[in-house]
């Protein structure tokens, strides 16, 4: 059955609310494979609760509302859609612990046509409950694969912003654990896509993939350690195109490229497959 757009854009995703901790901080980051080197003091305060800096991406988990796509009466056709497209914006940075309210809403729909697709949407503005200040919005595109020619708009999505056609200015390969999917996974995406076998080539796929915020996450830790000494304050905001998964155990290298003070552009790849994993990536940080 096609889907009804009006009943997405009406669709009532769950308020999530979460009180998180020091504990939630370090599994986040070792879920995006902070400390592979228990040696890097510029990484050991991230997962070292007596000294504690918190991730900026980590935003992309709090009060996540759960697979709405898959639990909500929508008619998605959930194992075959892919995350598409994420971006965040850090208004306050994170605290150690704190509870904390999201807000989502689908906020477009783009219908690529039969066969083709189609893209959703969503925007979630994180709070905390104590204060009421917005802490971060972050926004998701989800590509449903087998959802187009439902009706929706047809129309093309912005173009993104393409990486400068030049050398990268920084690059350095970021290895991935085994376990990343699975470590990953607790601080909130369980979608069986990233760590049952059988769902994972049920939807196209040898063997589970990392989650693409994973791969978003460290490539934003990379991004700070090169852009802003590793200091999470001065990251303001982060966008990217998920283009190709990352398996848990690959080696990503990330290319940095400084495109005038407090901004810069980012592509992420796996050279062992010549895949790009994000492109069109966008860092903004206090300069």
């Amino acid at each position: 059955m096609p889907l009804d757009p009006d009943r997405l854009l009406a669709a009532r995703i769950p308020v999530a609310q979460q009180r998180y901790d020091w504990r939630d901080c370090l599994v986040y980051a070792l879920g995006i494979g902070v400390g592979m080197d228990p040696m890097d003091e510029q990484d050991l305060p991230f997962v070292d609760e007596t000294r504690l800096k918190v991730e900026p991406t980590m935003a992309n988990v709090l009060a996540y509302p759960g697979f709405w796509q898959r639990d909500l009466p929508l008619g998605l056709d959930w194992v075959r859609m892919v995350h598409g497209e994420q971006s965040m914006r850090i208004h306050k940075p994170l605290p150690a612990q704190a509870s904390v309210r999201g807000v989502s809403r689908i906020v477009d729909l783009i219908d690529k046509g039969p066969g083709k697709g189609a893209l959703i949407f969503v925007e979630r503005e994180i709070r905390d409950m104590d204060s009421g200040e917005l802490l971060a919005t972050v926004c998701q595109t989800v590509f449903c694969r087998g959802d187009g020619g439902f009706g929706g708009p047809a129309r093309q999505a912005a173009p993104p912003t393409p990486v400068p056609d030049r050398a990268a200015d920084a690059s350095v390969d970021v290895p991935t654990s085994p376990q990343a999917a699975l470590i990953y996974r607790l601080s909130g995406d369980f979608n069986p896509l990233h760590a049952n076998p059988a769902v994972a080539q049920q939807a196209g796929y040898e063997r589970p993939i990392l989650h693409g915020l994973a791969t978003f996450g460290l490539a934003g830790h990379g991004l700070a350690r090169h852009c802003c000494g590793g200091d999470p304050a001065a990251v303001r905001a982060m966008a990217g195109r998920f283009s190709a998964p990352v398996f848990p155990g690959d080696i990503v290298r990330l290319e940095v490229w400084r495109i005038e003070a407090g901004r810069a552009a980012f592509r992420a790849s796996v050279p062992a497959r010549s895949a790009v994993v994000i492109d069109h990536g966008r860092f903004e940080f206090a300069a």
